[in-house]
């Protein structure tokens, strides 16, 4: 049976795997991970616009895993449009990747909830010991942990190496659009904290006195040396 101190630990860590579930199904869902402006290129270079006249010319974008905002400023005002991934970008992005980061958010929000449950019942003092009990929360812990940095990194690739902003401003528009600046947003920094607590539950459940899995090998019966050879 746990401890009182252990039951705290280790409901605390199931609170934690929840609010990660939570975390990681809301910021999926949410339109917000990347925001920055773009510039209507061929427009302003035309009448050679700088300085105040070039923000007659520069609009606004932002985009999640599902769903694109934009708002285009060629010199004629506001022109706001939305744009869907699916079915609309597939063929604008790299749809293999983007697929894949879907697939580690779906997965990061499924096993941080399994993972949250574990803790539970550990706290409950009805390990599974099917999964070795205890030292199977290390195993859900960083198995999420590693799903939410696939998140952050494949997403990051994506916009950095497949240049995703300029790829969504100039959907359907030819190349007229180029990003003039973008910064991740409230969503991919939501799956970073989700990444950072599920760290934060491995260092609570060694607090709780549970051994890291393999940190100390079992030794072997030292042999009874001459005292066998008799025998």
């Amino acid at each position: 049976m746990p401890t009182r101190h252990q039951r705290l630990l280790f409901s605390a860590s199931g609170l934690l795997g929840l609010g990660c579930a939570l975390a990681a199904a809301v910021a999926t869902g949410l339109p917000c991970w990347v925001t920055g402006t773009v510039v209507c290129r061929s427009a302003a270079e035309l009448v050679n616009a700088t300085g105040a006249e070039l923000e007659q010319f520069r609009g606004r974008l932002s985009y999640g895993l599902f769903l694109a905002h934009k708002v285009k400023r060629c010199g004629l005002g506001e022109r706001p449009a939305r744009v869907s991934v699916f079915p609309d970008l597939l063929g604008a992005i790299p749809a293999g990747l983007h697929v894949a980061v879907l697939f580690f958010c779906g997965a990061a929000t499924l096993l941080s909830s399994v993972a949250s449950g574990f803790f539970f019942f550990n706290a409950l003092g009805r390990p599974y010991e099917t999964l070795h009990g205890p030292t199977g929360l290390y195993l859900w812990s960083f198995t999420c942990g590693v799903c939410s940095c696939l998140v952050l990194v494949l997403f990051a690739s994506e916009v950095n190496l497949h240049q995703l902003s300029d790829r969504i401003a100039n959907f359907n528009e030819g190349n007229v659009f180029r990003t003039h600046g973008e910064q991740y947003g409230r969503c991919f920094w939501l799956f970073l904290l989700v990444f950072l607590l599920h760290g934060l539950n491995m260092v609570l459940i060694r607090l709780a006195g549970i051994r890291f899995p393999f940190q100390d090998a079992k030794e072997a019966e030292p042999s009874g040396g001459a005292a066998d050879l008799m025998y």
